[in-house]
């Protein structure tokens, strides 16, 4: 897999995606990823840098740097107390994102399962090879033509999970693990900022939002897509139950456009939950809502509920009556 390309930059206007960094040592990825934060069009920014060592010394680097820190040792500690300490500072410091940069913990489910898909790690070889330790030896060994680098979302399976990006690196005649994990180093630094600033950015994506919202509508029973005035909707029995709505007539919004019972609960929701829902222009007035797809903390559960209820408002009775006995069992 070929590096992931970085994202052009935050757009004017739009608050900066916050991240915890969790480190054990000297924390070089973390003053990549800090020093990177700096610049005008990075996505992203440090709030906190939390460790479980007090001594370790990338925490004085933070500090003078001016981001918070936080050192807690798990000595003594059982996995998930140590655990629900670290969570607590991190939550408490407003933190929505939590890189790992040389954090020495294997976590546990609990912890993990509590920030799914927002928790990234980086690691030094090109997994799915070399889980674990000594990656560069053990590359070296098998007569590997490259070492390299990958940044993953981070799941309860050691070194498992969505692979970010990758960079190879390549071994050269002579290379030791010393030799060859100095030249990884630098590749860390560069694909690790890079990857960060795409993940926290695809919540703004319109790409990214489009494929969520399009494998949600196609589990449906007989759904099929059909652009509707150029944009993407979803059908079935022939009638439209889901239009994807990018930025149309002048509003801020993706969204997802959803059938409801009519404009009496679309301006309860809108009143209610302006953060979440608007009323689509044209579409509103037939009893359409927009469900706000371009904000943080979406819930994707929520959205897929609104798919399914827009469904059945539009499928044949037939496959409403399927679905239901289906359900049933």
């Amino acid at each position: 897999m070929a590096d992931t390309p970085g994202v052009s930059g935050a757009q004017a206007g739009i608050e900066k995606a916050k991240v915890a960094v969790l480190i054990s040592g000297s924390g070089t990825n973390m003053a990549a990823l800090l020093y990177a934060s700096r610049a005008a069009d990075c996505p992203y920014e440090i709030v906190l840098v939390a460790s479980n060592d007090p001594e370790a010394k990338g925490l004085a680097l933070a500090a003078a740097e001016g981001v918070a820190t936080f050192a807690h040792s798990h000595k003594g500690m059982k996995r998930a107390e140590h655990d629900a300490v670290m969570d607590k500072a991190i939550r408490d410091s407003g933190a929505e994102w939590v890189a790992l940069a040389g954090y020495m913990r294997i976590l546990t489910p609990g912890f993990v399962s509590g920030w799914a898909d927002r928790m990234v790690n980086i690691h030094p070889s090109l997994l799915p090879k070399y889980t674990g330790l000594h990656t560069h030896e053990r590359a070296i060994e098998a007569g590997d033509s490259h070492g390299g680098v990958t940044v993953h979302l981070v799941t309860a399976e050691l070194d498992d999970g969505p692979i970010l990006g990758q960079t190879p690196v390549a071994i050269v005649p002579g290379d030791t693990p010393d030799t060859l994990g100095a030249r990884v180093l630098i590749a860390e630094h560069q694909l690790y900022s890079r990857c960060l600033a795409k993940l926290v950015s695809r919540e703004r994506d319109p790409a990214w939002l489009l494929e969520r919202v399009r494998e949600l509508a196609l589990t449906l029973p007989e759904a099929e897509e059909r652009e509707s005035h150029g944009s993407p909707g979803w059908r079935v029995g022939g009638k439209y139950f889901a239009h994807f709505n990018d930025q149309h007539h002048g509003t801020p919004h993706i969204a997802l456009l959803a059938r409801t019972s009519g404009v009496d609960e679309i301006e309860t929701l809108t009143e209610r939950n302006p953060e979440a829902y608007f009323k689509p222009a044209y579409y509103g007035a037939s009893g359409w809502v927009g469900v706000i797809l371009n904000r943080p903390g979406v819930d994707w559960d929520s959205v897929r509920e609104w798919l399914e209820r827009s469904w059945r408002s539009a499928a044949p009775k037939r496959l409403t009556r399927l679905q239901e006995a289906a359900e049933e069992f």
